[in-house]
């Protein structure tokens, strides 16, 4: 089973610069979750349209549009979708799309931004502590979880190229680092640092403004995380950098399951 997480930072713009399908053909495969699809799903199978071979689902704001938003794609059909952690305080924003395979819980997140002031990382710290708990209650019933999307938190100095200059900026804030710890902590497995413990220069985001991706300027904000059980069956996980058309990149991992 191959599973591939991406930031499109707008599905529709992506799909207006004709990189969507060629994205999928390319790199997708059996699931492919996208975050921070700013659109509705009445505006994406209007404006997008279905994508062959493959089943959407989507999850946006109830109240603020064109903002935020996550989107599944896959081409098993799952025994059971939801939307949010059934939590209203954090589920209006259209941030998580859960998904049972049978074989395999997906959880796909766009986590907050810290940015703003400190109303939103108060926000986004207590969105972590909320999914965290309900990720530990779903693993009673459900063991196998993948966790996947951008959580906008660089976790390690190796995941970002500026870490001295970034410590007092959200991203990569001590009490943002900790949360990730905590994730660690509880089971879960940085998929990519599984496999590449001190690769560096490895990023999965770069800002725009300043072109820093010519530069390789950037961070690894986008993870893979996998429960315990699924380790054994963890084969491969990658960046798949040179997908474009967005300011974050693809990320991909593969699970051998009977």
């Amino acid at each position: 089973m191959r599973l591939v997480s991406w930031n499109v930072n707008g599905i529709r713009a992506v799909e207006r610069k004709g990189l969507l399908r060629p994205f999928f053909t390319r790199v997708g495969d059996d699931i492919v979750c996208l975050q921070e699809t700013k659109a509705t799903a009445e505006q994406i199978k209007k404006e997008v349209g279905a994508i062959d071979g493959y089943r959407g689902y989507f999850n946006s704001p109830t109240e603020k549009k064109g903002y935020s938003g996550v989107a599944m794609y896959a081409k098993k059909e799952p025994k059971a979708v939801w939307y949010g952690m059934g939590n209203e305080e954090f589920d209006t924003e259209g941030r998580l799309i859960g998904a049972d395979f049978g074989d395999v819980v997906v959880l796909n997140v766009y986590f907050p931004n810290g940015g703003g002031g400190p109303e939103r990382l108060a926000y986004k710290l207590a969105f972590y502590d909320a999914f965290l708990a309900y990720t530990e209650e779903l693993r009673k019933t459900h063991p196998n979880i993948v966790i996947c999307g951008d959580v906008n938190t660089a976790h390690e100095e190796i995941d970002l190229a500026r870490p001295k200059e970034n410590r007092e900026n959200t991203g990569f804030l001590p009490e943002e680092r900790a949360w990730i710890d905590e994730l660690v902590a509880t089971g879960y497995t940085d998929a990519f640092r599984y496999f590449n413990p001190e690769k560096r220069d490895a990023y999965t985001y770069w800002d725009m403004k300043t072109r820093s991706r010519d530069r390789n300027v950037g961070w690894r904000l986008d993870y893979f995380f996998v429960s315990p059980t699924l380790l054994p069956h963890l084969k491969t996980a990658q960046i798949v950098s040179d997908v474009y058309g967005s300011d974050h990149c693809p990320i991909a991992i593969n699970l051998a399951l009977d």
